[in-house]
C-alpha cells in the first residue's frame, strides 16, 4: 500500500506523506517511496517546482521506531557497520540528495514536525508553516545528540540550536519565522492554497535560472562548511546510538504517542 501520493499539475510536483493514522511516522517503506518520488520529480522536465506536504493533523512524528526495529532485525543490522550504512543511506543520504536536486522545493508544514521529520523539511529550499506547527528534536533525552541531518546550527543559529537540543523543547511557528528557519507562517486553513500559490510564482521563472540560483546558494553554504559539518555530525550521531542502547534500550523504549504541544516539553518519536 502506498504511503506517499504524487501528482504533477502546472509544473508543480506535489509529494504528499499519506500515513495520517500514524502521524506520518516514517517507516522504511515511506522513506524509500518518498525518495523515489523526489527522483521522479527531478527527472521530469515538465516539473519546475517540488512541493512536499502531508495529509492529516501532523506533518510527521519522525521515524517510526517500532517499524525501524523490525527493519533492522530483518536486515541483520545488529552489526555496527550495517546499521551505519543503512542510516547513512536512508537518513543523511536521502536528505542530502533532496537538498541538491536542481529544482526549487517547498515544504508545507502543519502540526507536529518532530526529529526525523526535520530530515524531510530542512533539505527543502523554502518552508511555509501553518500557525499551529511546531518543531522539535528531543532525542538528547535518549542519549543521542540530534537527528541524522544535523542542520540545527544552520537553520536556527548556534545558541537556539543548543537550547532546543539541551532542553528537548520545541519551536513554535512564529519562533521559527523569527529565526529564519521558515519563510512564512500562514493560517492552517490557508496552508495548501498559500503554499501552492508560492510554488506557482516560482514556476513562472526560468528553469535554468532557478537551478543556477539554487546551486549558487547551496555552494556558498558548502564553502562555509555545511556539507562537511553535516558529515561530521553524522559520525557524532552514531556514537550516540551506543550510548542510548546502554542507557535506555533505544529505540525500543522510545515508542509512544505524540505529547501534547501544550506540554512543558513537547516530545515524540525520533
Amino acid at each position: 500500500m502506498t504511503t506517499v501520493q504524487y501528482r504533477v499539475d502546472a509544473a508543480v510536483a506535489t509529494i504528499t506523506l499519506d500515513r495520517p493514522d500514524k502521524h506520518n511516522a516514517q517507516d522504511q517503506a515511506l522513506l524509500v517511496e518518498l525518495d523515489a518520488r523526489w527522483r521522479e520529480a527531478a527527472a521530469d522536465d515538465a516539473v519546475k517546482v517540488i512541493l512536499v506536504r502531508a495529509n492529516g493533523a501532523n506533518f510527521s512524528a519522525g521515524h517510526d521506531l517500532k517499524s525501524e526495529v523490525a527493519d533492522y532485525a530483518r536486515a541483520d543490522l545488529g552489526a555496527v557497520q550495517s546499521g551505519y550504512r543503512w542510516e547513512a543511506e536512508h537518513y543523511l543520504g536521502f536528505s542530502q540528495r533532496w537538498r541538491n536536486i536542481p529544482k526549487p522545493s517547498i515544504a508545507a508544514v502543519q502540526g507536529a514536525c518532530i526529529a526525523g521529520a526535520l530530515n524531510v523539511i530542512w533539505p527543502c529550499d523554502l518552508i511555509v508553516a501553518a500557525d499551529n506547527s511546531w518543531f522539535s528534536d528531543p532525542v538528547v533525552r535518549y542519549g543521542i545528540g540530534g537527528v541524522e541531518y544535523h542542520a540545527h546550527t544552520w537553520e536556527m543559529g548556534a545558541r537556539k540550536a543548543k537550547e532546543m537540543l539541551f532542553t528537548a523543547t520545541s519551536l513554535s511557528a512564529e519562533e521559527a519565522l523569527q529565526l529564519g528557519m521558515v519563510n512564512r507562517v500562514v493560517p492552517l486553513d490557508e496552508l495548501e492554497a498559500r503554499s501552492r500559490e508560492l510554488a506557482q510564482q516560482i514556476a513562472a521563472m526560468d528553469s535554468w535560472g532557478l537551478a543556477q540560483a539554487k546551486r549558487a546558494v547551496n555552494q556558498t553554504l558548502d564553502i562555509m562548511g555545511q556539507h562537511s559539518a553535516l558529515q561530521a555530525a553524522f559520525e557524532i550521531h552514531w556514537s550516540g546510538h551506543a550510548n542510548a542502547l546502554v542507557r535506555t534500550g533505544y529505540p525500543l523504549l522510545m515508542e509512544g504517542p505524540l505529547s501534547s504541544p501544550e506540554a512543558g516539553q513537547r516530545g515524540g518519536r525520533a
